[in-house]
């Protein structure tokens, strides 16, 4: 079996994404690479320093590893990709160019994660279509809308197995948030659990689409298993598990933790940007293309979230 290889393994998908993948195929069948090392980084298994936006040394990974596989999970999530638009560019675009040029030369199949920023203002906010206008209005969802064009291209023109998701918000209890707009919905748990209090950058009755993130893990491991012939979009399924607003997550998380208390300090960019961001998604391709179902609705996740979360953080003291 050739190896696995994944970008941004210490990110917020990538860090839970490396420890499935072992699981799933053997520790020594997983590469994980990144920009940074961590003390723990080799523990597992082989980990590559790796700067995705360097093409000759994903290419050097990939043949002496014999990668068949990408997962490529590098990029600068939305709200610091508004801070930093150009080298928003040049790590979520130049370094996907790089993966999918080395995936045509090697004959690797490449999994791109793409996202609900793909939407702007224009895009139907309710339901929204797998199939619909896309005109973002952030550097992040720019990066995003030409990624899932890119794929495709690579896909048509040169035989590559591309294939990627529309992820919405995603709440894990493992890797800490990365930047991005959706944040609040994991960091209101470390409040809530070490403080009984949290200060939301989002105003109480924004709406938007969310998953746990082992469903999010899981989503990625069917695709990438699914028979290709049944995949009519490929690379840009939607994909959804629920949606609620930072008012509803507040009063699922107080019946756990009854003294929690949410305010609000609204940042206006981030708000910007959720307000062009959809309230739901339509995922009957994935469902119907390759059986797509979510586990976890806000009332499993929240529990799951204040077990796993409330032991991880009584044990780090």
């Amino acid at each position: 079996m050739r190896k696995i290889l994944v970008t941004g393994a210490l990110g917020q998908i990538g860090t839970e994404l490396v420890q499935a993948l072992r699981e799933h195929y053997g520790f020594d069948q997983v590469i994980a690479s990144d920009i940074r090392m961590t003390a723990a980084s080799s523990e597992n298994g082989p980990h590559e320093l790796l700067d995705c936006t360097e093409l000759q040394k994903i290419s050097d990974i990939v043949r002496r590893y014999d990668v068949g596989m990408i997962f490529h999970m590098a990029a600068l999530l939305s709200a610091i990709a508004e801070e930093k638009p150009q080298i928003a560019w040049d790590v979520n675009m130049s370094g996907l160019y790089n993966v999918l040029e080395v995936a045509r030369e090697h004959k690797c199949a490449v999994f791109f994660p793409s996202s609900i920023g793909a939407f702007g203002a224009s895009t139907p906010r309710d339901k929204t279509p797998q199939i619909t206008i896309q005109r973002p209005n952030t550097m992040y969802g720019v990066t995003k809308v030409a990624g899932e064009l890119l794929c495709d291209y690579y896909a048509h023109r040169f035989g590559v197995d591309t294939r990627g998701a529309r992820f919405p918000g995603l709440i894990s209890y493992m890797a800490h948030p990365g930047g991005g707009t959706t944040d609040y919905a994991v960091e209101i748990f470390y409040s809530a659990i070490r403080y009984q209090h949290y200060t939301c950058f989002l105003e109480p009755d924004t709406c938007l689409d969310m998953m746990y993130m082992p469903d999010a893990i899981r989503a990625i491991i069917e695709l990438m298993n699914a028979n290709g012939a049944l995949l009519e979009h490929r690379n840009a399924f939607n994909i959804t598990a629920m949606s609620f607003t930072p008012e509803m997550l507040a009063a699922e998380i107080r019946k756990h933790i009854p003294d929690f208390i949410i305010e609000y300090e609204v940042d206006p960019v981030r708000q910007a940007i959720a307000d062009t961001w959809p309230r739901s998604l339509d995922d009957s391709a994935a469902r119907e293309e390759w059986g797509w179902q979510p586990e976890y609705d806000i009332e499993t996740m929240t529990k799951d979230m204040i077990d796993r979360l409330g032991a991880t953080l009584k044990a780090a003291r």
